[in-house]
């Protein structure tokens, strides 16, 4: 990865004083208006510990077959492309524009590896299958309890299994979204098409999304936003709340298996 320029050094017709007293907004404001490609790496370094970040904290969805220098140097691609694609006046932050694709990207990795161990999988499957169940039965989000009964499992061993498919829940959303009507409909790529229909179809999914998240329980809530919005790991979550880290891997599969429910009842009524 190339250095910083020392101080008094250009790059392009900018000192390496000017780039370091501009902020991000600037510099961006800046690579945009003039399209100077002397602005874009600065822009991109001021990231890399973003691309950082976010490696570490998911590193459990690619740690069989790949180390964490390679999945940087990949995010660093990612965020390249990122800092080309974004557009400012959407009046959405690059850090949450840059952080989705970043994960995206090493989550896509992940698919193609066919990393999920088989009998991860056929825990989602029936846990999925029980929720769905249940949801329908009882019109509302089943319990712990009621997962369990409905599997055949004591109440422990019901959330052993949960947590441990926390990891492979990372992949369930991202993959409902794609096979809605063959991925013609992608919310976590910002460059779609620019069609109205779809402008306003994506903002439908957002806001149902964000229904959903507030249908969480409160500690529920916050892992979703400690993990996805806030970018820390498992382990730093439990920090925060003052929890062990399998009950945090329990508390997200919970809410994710939670939104799961929520956003297939909108997708498949009446649409």
């Amino acid at each position: 990865m190339t250095a910083a320029a020392p101080p008094g050094a250009k790059q392009g017709n900018w000192t390496q004083e000017q780039l370091d007293a501009m902020t991000a907004e600037e510099l961006f404001q800046a690579y945009k208006s003039t399209g100077d490609e002397a602005l874009r790496w600065p822009l991109v370094m001021r990231y890399v510990g973003l691309v950082k970040s976010i490696a570490l904290q998911i590193r459990g969805v690619y740690s069989s077959f790949a180390q964490v220098d390679d999945i940087i140097n990949e995010g660093v691609l990612t965020l390249v492309g990122a800092v080309d694609k974004f557009d400012p006046s959407k009046g959405i932050k690059f850090e949450t524009y840059v952080s989705k694709r970043i994960r995206g990207a090493i989550i896509d990795l992940a698919r193609r590896q066919d990393w999920v161990p088989r009998s991860v999988r056929r825990k989602v499957r029936e846990i999925d299958q029980a929720s769905s169940e249940l949801f329908s039965e009882l019109g509302r989000y089943p319990t712990d309890q009621e997962m369990a009964d409905r599997l055949g499992l004591t109440a422990s061993r019901y959330q052993e299994d949960l947590a441990s498919t926390s990891l492979c829940n990372l992949l369930s959303l991202d993959a409902m979204f794609e096979e809605r009507e063959q991925g013609t409909v992608e919310v976590v790529d910002d460059e779609s098409d620019n069609r109205p229909e779809d402008s306003v179809l994506r903002q439908e999914l957002l806001e149902t999304l964000t229904q959903g998240i507030s249908s969480l329980r409160e500690n529920e809530q916050l892992v979703i936003s400690l993990y996805y919005q806030k970018n820390l790991s498992m382990k730093e979550i439990a920090q925060v709340m003052e929890v062990s880290e399998p009950r945090v891997s329990q508390l997200h599969s919970r809410a994710i298996q939670k939104l799961k429910l929520y956003m297939e009842q909108y997708m498949t009524s009446g649409r």
